[in-house]
């Protein structure tokens, strides 16, 4: 099989020829479609009126949000858990493992480790907010054939320099979010095994000292990546043109935090335990705050934004969504872009005002491109 497009990495016309991997990559005939690696999202709660976070959503229904993940270019994410009880984060691990798709590369816990301050916490339910424990820990593992792979806490606890190293000797990628943490318990993190900061610049207290706070701590951090949600609502474009020359292209990473309502109408949805609304602007917000919980963000979207807001190139944007995400993770078969023996993980899409996907394969095979939801009564809307 062969797909032809403009690669995005380089601007050069190519053929590449797959069956599931990448075979061969020649000059390839004039075109205006751009071809590049599949994008890979670490942070998806849910999506098209698909909570995550409800152990009783059907496999139909993940799989169905699944594949409208995919109609904006993504070919592997980590569906996301965050904070709740622990019986019920088991369950929707154990539900999200049941579901058999390449699309899931594994699956990212958000918590319930963070600090419990209003405004670190973000939109996790306080009454859930808890220490680490390495026996939960391994109750994820199991539920799910040991595929965490990415971990969101905040390393202000007394254990969790521990959790850090233990986790990483697994394999799993420690990621600070959602944290009251001092210089020194950073830094003690970073040692442990930290590499990445978790939508950095959000969840974090309204005020801060003006230069030791715990946002300059992880910008200045050379040993951590940082990942972004640019959707013009989470990050004011200064923020992120300052932190995305801090922390540079190769160590940055889009993110959606997509939840439910992704893709979906205005209304009401379900975030776990929670409502949360998505207002005509755009914004998702916890029922009755005006505390963002989560996304209405595509990747597709996060591409086009972060070209216009920061003005980096189309193919640091890019990169922002393919190599980085699958290095920090350690995805295999997708490290290395568009190169002979990777992944036949492709997105064909067009440029202009938007980043427009035309087609997706994902280890060669075709991906059906399914329009958003835009039906007034999507489903698993909360009554």
């Amino acid at each position: 099989m062969i797909c032809s497009g403009r690669d995005a990495a380089t601007g050069d016309c190519i053929t590449v020829e797959f069956d599931h991997r990448i075979r061969d990559i020649t000059p390839g005939p004039p075109t205006d479609l751009w071809i590049a690696p599949g994008f890979i999202d670490l942070q998806v709660n849910g999506f098209a009126g698909v909570d995550f976070n409800r152990p009783e959503a059907s496999a139909d229904e993940i799989q169905r949000a699944l594949e409208r993940i995919v109609s904006t270019g993504v070919t592997r994410c980590l569906p996301t858990v965050i904070t709740g009880p622990p019986g019920e984060m088991l369950a929707c691990l154990r539900n999200l493992a049941r579901v058999q798709s390449p699309v899931i590369a594994g699956f990212h816990v958000e918590g319930p480790h963070i600090s419990p301050e209003d405004g670190p916490r973000g939109a996790h339910p306080l009454d859930s907010v808890r220490a680490p424990d390495l026996a939960e820990y391994r109750r994820w593992q199991e539920a799910t054939d040991d595929r965490i792979r990415l971990i969101t806490l905040s390393p202000h606890w007394p254990d969790a320099i521990q959790y850090i190293r233990a986790i990483v000797r697994d394999g799993v990628t420690a990621s600070i979010g959602h944290t009251s943490a001092n210089s020194e318990q950073i830094a003690a993190a970073v040692d442990a095994g930290a590499t990445l900061s978790t939508h950095i610049g959000n969840a974090g207290h309204t005020t801060l000292p003006k230069i030791r706070n715990y946002i300059w701590d992880q910008l200045a951090e050379d040993r951590l990546s940082a990942s972004f949600i640019a959707d013009g609502i989470h990050l004011p474009a200064a923020f992120l043109r300052a932190a995305l020359r801090a922390k540079t292209v190769s160590r940055s990473i889009l993110a959606t935090d997509a939840s439910a309502p992704a893709g979906a109408a205005s209304g009401r949805y379900r975030l776990g335990a929670q409502d949360a609304d998505l207002t005509p602007d755009g914004r998702v917000v916890l029922s009755g705050t005006d505390r963002l919980a989560g996304s209405a963000l595509k990747m597709n979207d996060a591409i086009a934004n972060v070209m216009r807001m920061a003005g980096v190139t189309l193919a640091e944007a890019v990169r922002m969504a393919t190599v980085n995400p699958a290095r920090i993770i350690g995805l295999n078969g997708r490290q290395n872009g568009l190169t002979v023996g990777e992944r036949a993980d492709l997105a064909l899409f067009r440029t202009g005002s938007s980043i427009g996907i035309e087609s997706v394969r994902i280890e060669g095979q075709p991906a059906a491109i399914i329009e958003s939801w835009t039906s007034s009564t999507p489903p698993n809307r909360s009554s």
